[in-house]
């Protein structure tokens, strides 16, 4: 049953990963959370992220994978940004280990508030190519330590920064997310399996959903318009938030 319903939160996590350009993390770590403790299956917040990370992986290869058939993906833009999330990421997969389940949490829901804020302010005006911000690498090396610390796959800032900061339209932004993820999810992985945090029977169950998942949402993400995105996009980030501070704080 525990690996039953891991394989069916990859699914989940796999479609709305490569439909919104994210990891999977936003789903797979709340939930596994949620539902793994009820099969009789205790899991802390770290073994969760340790997890997420293999989601992280499989969105980035599968999602990327038909993106890049679809032309969608900047890969240009990809390959310049890359390294700063990998770097960000080794960061964040170090912080892990370190800080309090409580606090990781509340800087989980606090960037996913502020995204979602983002993105619901940007669908008020139309979306043009600009150039390219300062601020863009040290958003994208942030992106990266949250995705370390979090066991997401970063495009709940990625997404939001390539938009906002880098002026790629917002479908674009999601393709080249979901590659980056990739590069960033190896080495977050393997620092979390180092420490021992990693269930490899959770892993390959939520790898093989994800895959399956992640090619669905990739198929269906070109049928939802860009502002439809934007929206669904911040819900799930509202939502995801609120879960994670009822769960540390309603109770405190």
């Amino acid at each position: 049953m525990v690996v039953a319903a891991t394989l069916l939160i990859g699914v989940l996590a796999g479609i709305l990963g490569a439909i919104l350009g994210l990891g999977g993390g936003v789903v797979v770590v709340p939930t596994l959370e949620f539902a793994l403790p009820r099969l009789g299956h205790p899991i802390t917040l770290q073994q969760a992220i340790a997890v997420s990370q293999f989601s992280v992986l499989a969105v980035g290869l599968s999602g990327a994978a038909a993106y890049l058939k679809q032309g969608l993906v900047q890969a240009r833009t990809g390959y310049l940004l890359s390294p700063y999330t990998i770097l960000g990421g080794t960061v964040g997969s170090v912080l892990v280990l370190i800080l309090p389940a409580r606090t990781v949490a509340t800087v989980f829901a606090a960037l996913l508030l502020y995204s979602a804020f983002n993105l619901l302010r940007a669908m008020k005006r139309a979306e043009t190519q600009r150039p390219e911000s300062a601020w863009l690498r040290p958003g994208m090396t942030f992106a990266g330590v949250m995705s370390g610390l979090l066991g997401i796959g970063g495009g709940t800032v990625q997404v939001p920064v390539m938009n906002l900061l880098g002026g790629v339209p917002i479908r674009q932004a999601i393709a080249t997310s979901t590659f980056i993820m990739g590069l960033t999810a190896v080495a977050n992985a393997l620092i979390q399996q180092a420490a021992g945090m990693l269930d490899p029977q959770l892993a390959c169950a939520i790898a093989l959903g994800v895959l399956v998942g992640a090619r669905l949402g990739a198929g269906l993400q070109k049928r939802i318009p860009d502002r439809e995105l934007k929206f669904f996009f911040s819900l799930l980030l509202v939502f995801t938030a609120g879960q994670l501070l009822w769960k540390y704080w309603g109770t405190a």
